[in-house]
């Protein structure tokens, strides 16, 4: 089956068993070196991209579900606002991240900023517990993503949403 999607803002199209993974194509086929694979089934987060927009573990996705969307994996979000906001608020805190989680990790802190609502404490805290982290404590994972929320909005979170 051929598969036609736009990847980090190209087209392309693969050649594919329907039921192949997003994870292992984007790997394998597209060459996309940040694509972890760990789990594989959906519980690790390190395989995350966005497909249209929402935040996903790439290894529940099978390729018949991408045809005619759109994928942005690390590679393409690193030259994005959001990944600008996170990475400055990481940085901030001094929240050091391993090679394995920190490009789902700071998707997933960016995929707050760019959400078109100031995302709700039980937002903030499921979408940060998405990616299974063990180099950073999830306090510190916490605060930097709170952090680059109040970037975003220009004032600072009660300390009640703490």
């Amino acid at each position: 089956m051929n598969v036609q999607f736009t990847l980090n803002g190209k087209s392309a199209t693969l050649s594919v068993d329907p039921m192949e993974r997003l994870s292992d194509a984007l790997r394998d086929r597209c060459g996309i070196q940040s694509m972890m694979n760990d789990c594989g089934i959906g519980l690790c987060g390190k395989c995350a991209v966005f497909l249209d927009g929402q935040l996903v573990p790439s290894c529940l996705v099978p390729m018949f579900k991408v045809r005619g969307r759109t994928v942005v994996t690390w590679e393409g979000f690193r030259g994005t606002a959001a990944h600008a906001a996170a990475a400055k608020a990481f940085g901030e805190l001094g929240v050091e991240l391993c090679g394995f989680c920190d490009a789902a990790t700071m998707m997933a802190a960016g995929s707050l900023v760019a959400a078109p609502h100031e995302p709700t404490e039980s937002e903030i805290v499921e979408t940060m517990s998405s990616v299974y982290c063990r180099c950073a404590s999830p306090t510190t994972v916490l605060a930097a993503a709170r952090r680059a929320l109040e970037a975003k909005s220009g004032k600072g979170r009660s300390r009640a949403a703490h």
